[in-house]
């Protein structure tokens, strides 16, 4: 059987999918990146937005419009929280829900009747990693949050926290490896968390992957910044651990933290920010920000822009505050006028996109491991232009002859100039 597999959100949900594109594979299926070949089709949705439901909703509708005979499996949040309006939609043969997402492989094959084929399952060929052409994989550690911020649906759709085992998951990152895998995020949905409820931590599991793996690069997905001991950022003196991490800050100003139930201050947040720079020169802090939540005044605004540009970020996901029917932020009073929220989201943009050249222009000079990806441009000289990311997450390009290849090597290169989303560099070749 052909399987295709789709996500939208999280990376998390990257994270099962390279998971059950595993599992496919061993039960002697194979991974094909075009859906219009597929014998089956599994779509991992979201929810984390009105947008992205409506988003979920218009991909299920395209991919049976677009291959009408093909199986379709739908899993993530939007069926999780909308099972019946799911299960209506044309095309849908089977919903797994989040709850049984850890059994998805051993479903769709019992349900559909898709039989396994184990005479094939044992043949070495392509990770189903390379097979939708990445160099990283993500490893997914944890599922659920035990918090509740007040613009979350996601904790009412993942459940409560759940660690995975350290040795499922060390025996998954050295399989990873031993396939070829250079680089591993750990994802969860409240990473920070993991270890609660199997009487451990983040930095135990970072400590345990370091010793008892080889894998060259180490990289942590989202973070809540309020789980981070004082000592974490000695950790990164290890080098295979990479010094980029994701924290969401949501807003600069305490007041408007507080209507979110969330549990960093301002202040925190700044101390964390320096602790990691110190630590490690050149060390990126990326972040998400929401724009117009309820409540929000013109004061206050302008509080968390100041707070923001003083922090200074590699990247910005910037989102416009929607109502999202089952979150305690949807009843709170005094809603943002959309034109302000659109007002206020275009000044951010802007903002955002000079923190971020700044950044890249703070990096030039520099020589950077770089792990370079399979993505490339062909030239009008007749090169080619290769991309990949620095250790602090750095997109970066070089140009090399089209008989050359360096995909999955990492290979030193200078950052030496800036384009408009990445750094071109020089390659430090032995």
């Amino acid at each position: 059987m052909q399987i295709h597999l789709k996500t939208l959100g999280c990376r998390l949900n990257e994270a099962e999918l390279e998971n059950w594109a595993q599992g496919f594979q061993q039960a002697g299926h194979t991974i094909c990146r075009d859906s219009h070949q597929a014998d089956c089709i599994i779509l991992n949705s979201c929810a984390v937005t009105q947008e992205a439901v409506r988003k979920s909703r218009q991909l299920i509708r395209r991919i049976h419009r677009d291959n009408p005979e093909a199986k379709l499996v739908v899993s993530g949040c939007y069926v999780s929280l909308n099972e019946e309006e799911a299960a209506q939609l044309l095309g849908v043969d089977l919903i797994v829900s989040n709850k049984d997402k850890n059994q998805l492989v051993d479903i769709v094959l019992n349900q559909l009747n898709i039989a396994a084929m184990p005479q094939l399952a044992t043949e070495p060929g392509e990770t189903a990693l390379f097979t939708r052409g990445r160099q990283r994989a993500f490893v997914k550690v944890q599922d659920g949050c035990r918090y509740r911020c007040t613009f979350c649906i996601v904790t009412v759709a993942r459940g409560e926290e759940k660690s995975r085992p350290l040795s499922e998951i060390i025996e998954e990152i050295n399989r990873l490896h031993a396939q070829g895998i250079q680089e591993v995020i750990l994802t969860g949905v409240h990473l920070g968390g993991f270890g609660s409820d199997i009487n451990s931590d983040l930095s135990a599991l970072i400590k345990t992957i370091l010793a008892e793996t080889d894998i060259p690069r180490l990289r942590l997905g989202s973070l809540e910044p309020w789980e981070l001991p004082e000592t974490f950022f000695d950790l990164f003196s290890n080098a295979r651990l990479m010094p980029h991490l994701h924290l969401p800050l949501q807003s600069g100003t305490d007041s408007v933290l507080r209507r979110m139930a969330r549990r960093c201050k301002t202040a925190e947040f700044q101390h964390i920010v320096t602790q990691a720079r110190r630590a490690i020169p050149f060390f990126n802090i990326t972040t998400d920000i929401i724009v117009g939540f309820p409540g929000e005044t013109e004061q206050e605004w302008q509080q968390s822009l100041e707070f923001i540009e003083q922090i200074g970020f590699g990247h910005i996901h910037i989102f416009t505050y929607s109502a999202r029917q089952g979150t305690k932020a949807a009843t709170l009073p005094d809603p943002v006028p959309n034109t302000i929220k659109k007002q206020r989201s275009q000044r951010l943009h802007q903002s955002a996109e000079k923190m971020k050249q700044d950044f890249m222009q703070q990096n030039l000079d520099q020589t950077w491991t770089v792990l370079w990806e399979g993505q490339r441009e062909m030239l009008d000289n007749g090169q080619q232009r290769i991309f990949g990311y620095t250790p602090n997450y750095l997109r970066v390009a070089c140009d090399i002859d089209l008989n050359e290849t360096i995909e999955n090597q990492i290979i030193p290169a200078t950052l030496v100039s800036t384009e408009k989303d990445y750094c071109l560099t020089s390659l430090q070749l032995s």
